[in-house]
């Protein structure tokens, strides 16, 4: 993250709009943003006066949507457990974990994995189990990924084996075999690939065995998530201070339907809003702001997380939440819309 905190502080978005390039040069995209409202935001992270919360992941409970729970990292701290009221059910003392994913792995139960940066030469990944019943994590151990300080992480199911894609901060991206299936989890490296500058954000469609990964200053890129396919990086979308202002941040996809059907959402972090493109072809189709209603805007997202589905009466189409890195007077937290909100907004089916 580029953080633009003491601007802010001196001028909390007033020039809504208006971003700064890498070079420092203002841009006013023209390229137009719809508006969207939050309408949940969670309690603050626990540190304070800090660039700290940084990425979420969400748990949809399908038997009783009110009672699923998001996933955040306090990248000073460790990791909070919140319910849809936003309230902090539960926190873990993990140390400097920057990005995080879950996936359900049937009767393994609900594993989350995080970026484990603690030690900035040697990265590691953080495993956890999610009780959803209690809403607390229980820590499974940690696996070392290699050299370099672990940035984003993401996880893929293929069949009944999960993988992560370990995102080191200088672009290195690493695909880790997992194995819980001993007293201690276990990885194996099954492949690295490279993008050529600093990178974080990511997500697989397991659908289609695509993995998108945002490089900060130049956009996202798309590859074969699959071990044996190819590594070679595909352009999807540039960070070019029209549709994304550098930095790209959280990317996150809404599948909907069958196929590559659906949409992929980017954080455009430069100035505050966020991009969504087609599934299907790669396609542009709009913009859209979380702006200050009942509750504050966002500013600054550096995670995001979508899941779709009936999460009660507020979310009945899905849940998106978004890193809010400006949230006076108290520390940075994460705000919740509706994805039919946004779909409205941006006119789409």
């Amino acid at each position: 993250m580029r953080s633009h905190m003491i601007a802010l502080t001196l001028l909390p978005f007033a020039v809504a709009g208006c971003a700064t390039t890498a070079a420092d040069v203002p841009v006013v995209p023209t390229t137009p943003a719809a508006s969207v409202q939050a309408r949940g935001e969670t309690a603050a992270v626990g540190t304070a006066n800090a660039d700290a919360a940084d990425d979420p992941a969400i748990w949809r409970n399908a038997a009783d949507p009110a009672a699923s729970l998001i996933v955040g990292t306090d990248k000073k701290a460790g990791l909070h457990v919140y319910d849809l009221m936003g309230r902090d059910r539960f926190f873990i003392d993990a140390g400097q974990v920057n990005n995080v994913d879950l996936k359900d792995m049937g009767p393994l139960g609900v594993i989350v994995a995080a970026s484990d940066r603690n030690d900035r030469k040697h990265a590691r990944l953080a495993l956890f189990r999610l009780d959803t019943a209690a809403a607390r994590l229980i820590p499974l151990g940690t696996i070392p990924v290699g050299a370099g300080e672990a940035y984003g992480i993401c996880l893929y199911r293929s069949g009944d084996t999960l993988l992560a894609f370990n995102i080191i901060k200088d672009g290195t991206i690493r695909q880790v075999a997992i194995d819980l299936t001993g007293a201690a989890p276990r990885g194996t490296i099954v492949r690295t690939m490279k993008l050529a500058t600093q990178s974080e954000g990511c997500v697989v469609d397991e659908r289609t065995h695509r993995l998108y990964v945002a490089e900060e200053d130049v956009g996202v890129w798309r590859f074969d998530a699959r071990a044996d396919g190819s590594g070679d990086p595909i352009a999807m979308a540039r960070a070019d201070g029209q549709r994304i202002v550098a930095d790209t941040e959280g990317v996150t996809i809404a599948p909907q339907g069958p196929g590559n059907s659906g949409y992929l959402i980017v954080s455009s972090q430069g100035d505050h809003a966020y991009a969504v493109y087609r599934l299907s072809d790669d396609g542009f189709v709009g913009r859209f702001r979380l702006t200050a209603g009942r509750l504050g805007a966002t500013e600054e997202t550096d995670g995001i997380d979508i899941a779709l589905g009936d999460f009660g009466p507020d979310y009945p189409g899905g849940l998106f939440v978004a890193q809010d890195g400006y949230n006076p007077p108290r520390a940075q937290n994460f705000k919740m819309a509706s994805w039919a909100d946004i779909k409205a907004a941006l006119g789409l089916d």
